[in-house]
């Protein structure tokens, strides 16, 4: 039997997350201060989310110098895209058909 949550992806259940992956869907990629700054969290907080959806392969890391400053990027992968896209869908599709077995 299918569950109603079936098709949620646990790599975007936290706040965090959803809010990186939102703003990567619609930028061409992000600079890490920037993420830091959009979703007023730490810089230990963001960069352990960024680290695991690195590590899952939904986002790629692009490192460089600006001068003599270092710059961190990130952007999402083609894999990172499909599977926001389909996590969106289930939650559209939760919101959409209501349990008829929930009073």
């Amino acid at each position: 039997m299918k569950t109603i949550i079936e098709g949620l992806n646990k790599n975007f259940d936290n706040r965090v997350r959803l809010g990186i992956m939102s703003a990567l869907m619609v930028n061409e990629g992000v600079e890490f201060n920037t993420l830091k700054d959009l979703l007023g969290v730490t810089d230990g907080n963001l960069a352990s989310h960024l680290k695991g959806l690195e590590k899952a392969g939904i986002i790629a890391v692009h490192k460089q110098f600006i001068g003599k400053k270092p710059n961190t990027s990130y952007t999402l992968t083609g894999d990172g895209k499909k599977q926001f896209s389909s996590h969106i869908n289930a939650l559209e599709k939760l919101l959409k058909s209501p349990d008829k077995n929930v009073h």
